[in-house]
Parts: C-alpha cells; structure tokens; sequence
C-alpha cells in the first residue's frame, strides 16, 4: 500500500503544471473529446510508466542495497529542486494530423519520455521493487492530474497559484529522499 500511494501522491503532485498536463488541456480544448483524451493519456502512461518501472526494478537488481539508498536519495532531491522550474507553455507541440486518440498517446507517450515523472517511476520502481504496484500508483497519479486538466481546464489552472503547488511537490521529493536515507 506504501508503494501505490507514494507513487500516486509523487506522480500526482509533480504532475500539476507540467507539460503534460498543460498538453492534456491544449488537447481536450482542440478536440473537444474529454474522455477520449484521458483514456489516451491511460494507454500512453502505462506504456511509459511500465518500462519506467521495469527499468528501475532491474537497475536496483545491479548495485548494492547501500549505494541505491544514496542513488534513489539524490534522484529525488534532485527532482525536488527541478520541480520548481516551471515548464514552458512553448514546450508542447502538436503531434501529427491523427484523430484525438491517437495523437493523445503518441503525444504523450514522446512527452514523458525523459520527463521527470519517468524518471521518478523509475526511481520509485528500484526502491520497492514491485513494477506492478508502481505503475498502477504513477498510473493513477498522472491520470488525476491530468483529469483535471481536461474536465477542469483553464478554470483551475487559473485559480491555482502553481507556484505553491510546485513547492509542495518539491518538499515532497525532499521529504520522499530524506525517508530513504534515514530508513536506511
């Protein structure tokens, strides 16, 4: 249960003013089609999240317990400072003339490739192990903060002061890192 909701809260806070969910409005303002977005941001989060998960529960496989500890630690510190900047409205493209299904999950999917959250899921799937509880959790986590995006739209990003939301993210990775280092 600590895996799914650490990997929901992780996923679901740094989420909030990112790219992608700056994509997921762009894409449900443009087609107009609000669930057919949102299961496209499903197909390509599992997907992404999958291997992400995959990979980290093999990198863990190759080192030792002890410098993972320290590899995960500063993983998450880091993500917690690179939280705060903010993503460019610039940033997100249109991908392709597809209809909204299929641009949805190639967009996405190219989105978080490298991304901070595909990073964080790797990381979160070295530290438990457990690809299937991680990706379900990260999963659930960016397809909340991207329901926001598309059923909500500009009348919450507007009301909400992303920076402080961008601060709370960060205090979580903070505090995510300093539990592996003081769990160890």
């Amino acid at each position: 249960m600590e895996a799914l909701l650490n990997s929901f809260f992780l996923v679901f806070a740094s989420e909030m003013g990112d790219k992608t969910q700056l994509l997921a409005l762009v894409l449900a303002t443009r087609y107009k089609k609000p669930w057919t977005i949102l299961l496209g941001v499903f197909i390509a989060t599992v997907a992404n999240h999958a291997f992400a998960s995959l990979a980290g529960s093999w990198i863990s496989s190759l080192v030792s317990h002890q410098t993972l500890i320290y590899i995960l630690a500063a993983t998450f510190f880091i993500f917690g400072l690179w939280i705060l900047i903010p993503d460019k409205e610039e940033e997100v493209k249109e991908v392709g003339h597809f209809g909204a299904l299929v641009t949805t999950i190639i967009a996405f999917f190219i989105a978080e490739m490298g991304d901070k959250t595909q990073l964080a899921t790797i990381a979160l799937g070295a530290k438990y192990q457990n690809m299937v509880i991680v990706t379900i959790g990260t999963t659930l986590g960016m397809m909340g903060s991207n329901a926001l995006a598309i059923f909500l739209g500009d009348k919450f990003l507007a009301r909400v002061p992303m920076k402080w939301v961008r601060i709370f993210a960060c205090i979580l990775f903070l505090v995510f890192g300093l539990g592996i280092l003081l769990g160890a």
